[in-house]
């Protein structure tokens, strides 16, 4: 009979990874700061993207406002997401992960799970822990940023295992930690159930109901017992993880859902002119993403929060999908005008989300038989673009200007007047 070996997952997660790539980008600037936030200029009405060790000392938090973080920490610096770069050094941490695991899946932009299963004779039967300084030292030597790396049996184990390997001040921790198999329950015991993913605020209050505060406490109990208190499938699901079983895989890659720009403005926008000139910028920009990952739209939504910070959006998918800006700005326009007549109040953030993608290489499209006395096509519905080959073209023509000279070479002549500037904003 033969005996499966345990699986090796990893989990990759690059340090601070905004703020490394930040002080890459500005090393006389923010390369020089201990006390550095990334995420806004002061005075902003951004919100911290992610900082320092040292600021997150003083309790500043990645989402927290910029204003609330600097009276936290009122010495520290403050710059802007560098996101052209933090893209590129992603995409290049995640080729040296290309070179160790077979299987390597981006959970986030600074995170990737490995699975290194069946490598143990491409490394001489070295240890799990071996092969992941072996993997730190090389993506440190690539693009000069440190990663830490969680290992265990589960995605879920490498998870709360990162979480210890973070050489943070004072840790002693080395930058990688492994959990080896059989451990899995008693590595997991001193954890409070609140830090198990998707453990949220509303079962965390539950949970503290039962008397169920660290894992430990979860552990001691039978799963019946916890199937009659929280319902057959979650009781099931909370005695397997405080465990550390969890069968998700590693998969290559997760299909993107959306594709999206925001921006929160440096003061609230009541003109609609000013309004929908930002609507227009957004437009341009989320259109390039897209294109840039090959990709077509169906559906598109618009996103506003107002003065009071009161959050409304709204959607809408059309007959055929899209990828031209133009195409873009006439579907976000119609959503925006709508959202607008409800409420006629300040906007403090406007967004630009797509989904529902059609892969720009598809498939052939069925043919259509022409009838010599066929009906013409109905008009189009208000706010439902009309895009044609030649709208394609154009677009992608504009788009490798821009690549060549820069992203403000060709603009609708909209956004060409600076007079016209809402001030800083902030993107998101």
């Amino acid at each position: 009979m033969t005996t499966l070996s345990p699986r090796r997952i990893l989990l990759v997660d690059a340090d601070a990874f905004f703020v490394a790539v930040a002080r890459q980008e500005d090393p006389e600037g923010a390369g020089q700061a201990t006390l550095l936030i990334v995420g806004g200029r002061p005075g902003s009405r951004g919100v911290v993207c992610s900082a320092s060790y040292e600021c997150r000392a003083y309790g500043v938090r990645s989402a927290m406002p910029i204003s609330r973080a600097l009276k936290l920490c009122p010495q520290a610096t403050c710059v802007p997401v560098p996101r052209g770069a933090c893209s590129a050094r992603s995409k290049e941490i995640q080729q040296v992960l290309a070179t160790f695991a077979p299987i390597v899946q981006a959970s986030s932009i600074d995170e990737w799970y490995c699975d290194m299963g069946g490598t143990e004779a491409l490394y001489g039967h070295e240890s799990l822990e071996a092969t992941a300084h072996r993997i730190r030292d090389a993506v440190l030597a690539a693009t000069g940023l440190t990663v830490s790396i969680g290992a265990g049996t589960s995605r879920l184990v490498a998870k709360m295992a990162v979480e210890l390997a973070k050489p943070k001040p004072g840790t002693g921790a080395t930058g990688v930690r492994c959990v080896t198999p059989g451990s899995e329950a008693d590595f997991l015991a001193p954890f409070r159930l609140a830090d198990l993913p998707m453990v949220g605020p509303s079962f965390t209050a539950t949970l503290e109901r039962m008397g169920l505060d660290t894992i430990a406490d979860a552990q001691q109990w039978k799963v019946s017992d916890l199937q009659s208190r929280l319902g057959e499938r979650a009781g099931a699901w909370l005695h397997g993880r405080v465990r550390g079983i969890d069968d998700s895989v590693v998969t290559p890659r997760e299909a993107q859902k959306q594709v999206s720009r925001e921006e929160t403005f440096g003061r609230d926008l009541h003109d609609d002119d000013l309004i929908e000139r930002e609507l227009l910028r957004l437009a341009v920009r989320v259109s390039t993403d897209l294109r840039r990952q090959g990709l077509r739209a169906r559906t598109v939504t618009v996103k506003l929060k107002d003065a009071d910070f009161k959050t409304r959006s709204a959607q809408r998918t059309l007959a055929h999908p899209i990828e031209s800006e133009k195409s873009v700005i006439t579907a976000a326009r119609v959503l925006y005008r709508a959202l607008r007549g409800k409420r006629r109040v300040g906007v403090r953030l406007l967004g630009i989300g797509l989904s529902h993608f059609e892969d720009d290489a598809g498939g052939e499209r069925p043919a259509v038989q022409l009838g010599f006395f066929a009906a013409p096509p109905p008009p189009p519905a208000e706010g439902e673009p009309v895009e044609n080959a030649k709208d394609r073209a154009l677009t992608r023509a504009l788009d490798r200007i821009r690549d060549r000279y820069g992203r403000t070479a060709i603009l609708p002549a909209r956004l060409v007047d600076q007079a016209g500037d809402t001030g800083p904003r902030v993107e998101e």
